[in-house]
Order: C-alpha cells, then structure tokens, then sequence
C-alpha cells in the first residue's frame, strides 16, 4: 500500500509540522505501508523566523521546503500519478492555512488552492481516504464547501487545554457546510461517508507520544479503510 504525504513546506508557522510529519512517515511504516512526499511547485506564503517568530525578507519554495523532512523523497503534485496511491494524508502546520489556502487570512471566507481541492476531489471520486491533521481539516471544508453531503470533521475540543481557540475553528468550518465534531488527542474522528479521518494533534497541548498515538490512529484507520 502506498500512501501520499502531502506537505506544504517546512516548519509549523510557514509550512508542514516537522513532527507531525516525521510521526506520519513513522505510523505508515510501522503499519507495513510504503510513503511518497507530494508538494506544490510554488513559494510559499512568507518565510517565518522559528526562533523569533518574525517574518523574513526572503522567499522560499514549497516543494523544495519540503524535501527538507523527506530527504529528498518527493515529487511535484503536477507529476504524481493518483491511481497510484491508495491514501492521502495531510499533516498540519501553518502551510495548510497560508499556503494551501488562506484561512488564516480569511477564514471561512477564503479559498483553497485549485489543485489542492482538485486533489481532495480525485481522491473523494474514488473512495479513497484522506487524513487530515491538526489544522488540515480546514483544507477539507474549503474543498467541500456547501456540498450537500457534510464532511465531519475535528480541529479538537474545547473541554481539553490548546493553544488555539477550538471554538472559532468549529465555528468555522460549520458556516461552510462541515460538521464539527469534538475531540481529544486521544481520539480521531471517521467520516465515513467521505472516507476522511481527521486527528486533533497540535490543535491541543500534548506530548510527543500523545501525538504519536493519535497519528497512529488515524494512519491505521485510513489503512482498515482502504482495505475495506
């Protein structure tokens, strides 16, 4: 079975969650599955400082970003061959609300890149599962915006500790047509009319092996699924 990682750079405030992204390709192996890297030939938003958090006056590309964490194993999203993979996952970090999409600049009014929701789409068409972690789930909602089918998805819970307001997050992509369900880091949610499993992660405040449990998870559902 192999699985695509699609990944919008590198480092949690301008591109892909390192650790998320490490402890998906961790989860896929130890599952018996093989992975490959996809990014979007493209700049990314803006480059963040990671030690100050300040924005730098330079430019950097996604798809070169995010050989960083694959060492190199990753193809242009305009050459992957979808039939060949039998599952997506999206980790999370900032890059899915700046440079996938603008949600952080527009929320629930904003867009997702054309290829991105083309992508979401292919898979969707062919039954096949999406994951999406942390903040990705709010890519799902954007591609899926209004569709008479809801997708169900969780960005956390508001009843656990987390650095983000989960609340705003729900609130968000319900405006759109999404259902907003709640969970823990020791949860995953599946929706199973979509195929698409989402996992809080660094939506909330959590360990490292916290978060590699909840990865696991969702990478093992998505794989029960696939078989099916």
């Amino acid at each position: 079975m192999k699985i695509g990682v699609l990944l919008s750079g590198c480092g949690v405030y301008d591109g892909a969650e390192i650790q998320e992204t490490v402890l998906t390709l961790l989860a896929i192996e130890e599952l018996g599955a093989t992975y490959q890297g996809i990014a979007i030939n493209k700049e990314q938003h803006h480059v963040i400082n990671h030690l100050t958090g300040e924005t730098m006056n330079e430019s950097r590309n996604m798809l070169v970003e995010a050989a960083r964490i694959v060492r190199g194993n990753i193809t242009d999203l305009d050459n992957t061959t979808i039939d060949e993979l039998d599952i997506l996952v999206i980790p999370g970090g900032f890059g899915s609300a700046k440079n996938f999409s603008n949600w952080a600049f527009e929320g629930a009014n904003g867009e997702v890149l054309p290829e991105i929701s083309e992508l979401i789409s292919k898979f969707i068409s062919q039954k096949k599962p999406i994951v999406a972690l942390c903040v990705s789930p709010v890519i799902i909602a954007l591609a899926l915006k209004n569709r008479p089918q809801k997708a169900i998805l969780t960005l956390g819970s508001t009843k656990v500790p987390s650095p983000y307001t989960i609340q705003d997050f729900h609130n968000g992509i319900t405006s759109i047509g999404a259902e907003a369900i709640e969970k823990t880091i020791n949860e995953i949610n599946i929706d199973v009319n979509y195929n698409i499993i989402s996992a809080p992660c660094y939506m909330l405040d959590c360990t490292l092996p916290e978060l590699k449990n909840n990865i696991f998870k969702a990478i093992e559902a998505a794989i029960n699924l696939a078989n099916k």
